[in-house]
């Protein structure tokens, strides 16, 4: 039977569209078509067994009527529910359209003359990535679904197309029409000479001592999958997908004493954003949202081929439609495993020569996506002693440009090529759930407590928590002079020991944006201006930008809403955690990048009432000496 929350399938999907295509004789495309999910309410009143309408959040692009229109489909009534325009902004750009973009271009008579210009013959071993333009209160643009080329060129058809950037060339097409509306050439700059191969097939010598490292497991993995239901140790979620955020965690939590209590109801990557450092022309407008005007889950890499995940491995499908409303699936697209996580916990007692250790093991549910030049891979992370980890890992090839006179934005890792400063930023969206009822949060902060009597020898130190009542008073930074860090309580649940059980966010790597505060990119991305941002859970705020931030001016998302100042005691709280990776880059970045890891972790923070691991076994001893 199918769960409320499951994804909607092929035949769901392609019923959507039909049902919309029924109502429009227009040209129409999609730019997404996903399950409108029941609220948390809804879920709550729901039993096991019962029904609940499957509707579809449709996002139409009427190219004959220049309007965008949100449409919510009842598929099982066969009929739409609601519609409502979208006003303001573009939806996100769809992956046909690139590829129709790039050919547009390439086969325009101006874009021609320019690559001749500067020696440029051979059409194929030119490539073109169009990008969203962002908003930068240009009256033209205004109403408008653009594009914007950046144009490269490969030594050979099979070579490094990043390495060799043609700098100054940006063609502008307009989506609606395919046309291309002008050819910005700023310039003819020397095209960088090196050919920057990193694949296989270039690299002419191998390590030679690496001996064999096998993962075994002869007797299956320990997880269960029943549909979209896991359960591992005692953990147990839900997980779906969606064509913008990708993967989703629904009603996470963890079995103690015979009962599973909640801790999440819902986790996503709800937004993601890199801007760049450099102000020339040719650069300032990459400022791209990842997640709100690409989508990582339609940019989901099949992970049949290569090593992204080893052991016993579950592998599952991502099925969305295309602009025109074909279904289309991403195979082998979510990876579940489990593996080593080192130890878990030890201690060695010397009087009594007695040792007790316990090695540790984490289940991992993951997915990649490739967003032109980068790579990001997703993966949660589920630990035995209740610990639930979020990490992104970054990998690709650095964003270059020709050197031109102005190498300041950047690092030269080849010659003449400038790999450019930028920041990637993630916002997670996290629908907390402690105990199936409401909570709230608190802001730790540790303190020295002053010389004195009470502390004769300046040694002491206390943590002291802070209710963050209101959601402008929850609009919070890191700051690790401190050990701060953020916890959320259900107050109405004690453990054994008195105390509200809570869970905490521990920090991990961050940094806040460069760009300055009037910046445009900071108006369209305002929640980046801090790490933590608490709001009560409403289903219709689900994007920190907004839901439509390509070509948006900004002040939708987050800022605005907590203009409402709602209390965040005793709530159905979402909290929303920004991280970012500040990324000068090195030569030894180029011409693929090592990973580069970065993430946070949410530990129970009196959830239990004792070490919730002491039940794991010892291992096997396997060492050798």
């Amino acid at each position: 039977m199918v769960h409320p929350l499951d994804p909607l399938s092929g035949t769901e999907l392609s019923m959507a569209v039909g049902i919309v295509q029924q109502q429009w004789g227009s040209r129409l495309r999609f730019p997404w078509v996903t399950l409108k999910e029941p609220t948390r309410q809804e879920m709550r009143r729901w039993q096991a067994g019962e029904s609940l309408p499957r509707l579809a959040w449709v996002v139409v692009l009427d190219h004959d009527a220049q309007a965008t229109w949100e449409v919510i489909v009842d598929l099982q009534a066969g009929v739409i529910r609601e519609k409502r325009p979208v006003t303001v902004g573009q939806p996100n750009v769809m992956a046909d359209e690139l590829a129709e973009a790039e050919q547009a271009i390439k086969a325009h008579p101006d874009f021609q003359a320019a690559l001749a210009k500067r020696g440029i013959t051979d059409l194929d071993l030119v490539m073109v990535d169009p990008w969203a333009v962002g908003h930068f209160g240009i009256p033209e643009e205004a109403g408008s679904r653009l594009l914007r080329g950046y144009c490269w060129l490969r030594t050979t058809p099979g070579s490094n197309a990043y390495a060799r950037p043609i700098e100054g060339l940006l063609p502008w097409v307009d989506a609606r029409t395919m046309a291309v509306i002008r050819i910005e050439d700023l310039g003819v700059i020397p095209i960088p000479p090196d050919p920057g191969e990193y694949a296989r097939e270039f690299q002419t010598t191998w390590r030679t001592d690496l001996k064999p490292l096998v993962i075994s497991q002869p007797q299956g993995p320990s997880f269960r999958v029943t549909g979209s239901l896991v359960q591992w140790q005692k953990w147990q979620f839900r997980f779906g997908y969606n064509p913008r955020e990708g993967l989703v965690l629904y009603q996470v939590g963890y079995e103690d004493q015979g009962r599973v209590r909640p801790i999440l109801y819902r986790a996503s990557l709800a937004e993601m954003v890199v801007p760049y450092g450099d102000p020339r022309p040719q650069h300032y407008r990459r400022n791209a949202f990842d997640v709100g005007e690409h989508g990582v889950g339609l940019l989901a890499n099949s992970l049949t081929l290569g090593c992204d995940c080893l052991g016993e491995v579950r592998y599952f499908d991502m099925t969305f439609v295309n602009s025109y409303g074909e279904v289309f699936t991403i195979p082998r697209a979510i990876c579940l495993h489990e593996e080593d996580s080192g130890i878990l916990w030890k201690h060695y007692d010397w009087r009594r020569n007695h040792v007790d250790v316990r090695r540790g093991r984490r289940l991992v549910i993951s997915f990649i996506s490739t967003v032109d030049n980068y790579e990001y891979g997703f993966y949660w992370y589920f630990y035995q002693d209740g610990t639930l980890a979020y990490e992104v890992k970054l990998t690709g090839i650095l964003l270059c440009a020709a050197l031109g006179d102005t190498p300041d934005y950047g690092t030269l890792v080849a010659p003449e090529l400038n790999a450019l400063n930028h920041q990637h930023f993630f916002c997670m969206r996290l629908d907390m759930d402690l105990e199936g009822s409401p909570n709230s949060i608190y802001e730790v902060n540790t303190e020295a407590v002053p010389m004195g009597s009470a502390n004769p020898q300046g040694n002491a130190f206390v943590a002291k928590s802070t209710l963050l009542s209101r959601e402008q008073e929850a609009c919070r930074d890191i700051d690790p002079f401190k050990g701060r860090y953020w916890k959320v309580v259900n107050p109405n649940v004690m453990n054994d020991l008195g105390q509200p059980v809570g869970y905490k966010l521990v920090p991990g790597e961050t940094i806040l944006p460069f760009a300055d505060p009037q910046s445009a990119i900071l108006r369209r991305a305002g929640f980046l201006r801090h790490h933590l941002w608490v709001t009560p859970e409403d289903p219709q705020q689900r994007y920190p930008a907004g839901n439509y931030p390509n070509q948006h001016p900004g002040g939708e998302g987050l800022p605005q809403w907590i203009q409402a100042n709602r209390s965040l005691v005793n709530q159905d709280l979402v909290v929303w955690y920004c991280f970012g990776h500040h990324h000068i880059p090195r030569p030894e970045e180029w011409p693929v990048m090592p990973v580069a890891s970065l993430g946070f972790q949410l530990k129970p923070l009196g959830f239990f009432s004792r070490n919730p691991a002491l039940d794991v076994p010892p291992a096997t001893p396997t060492c050798h000496s």
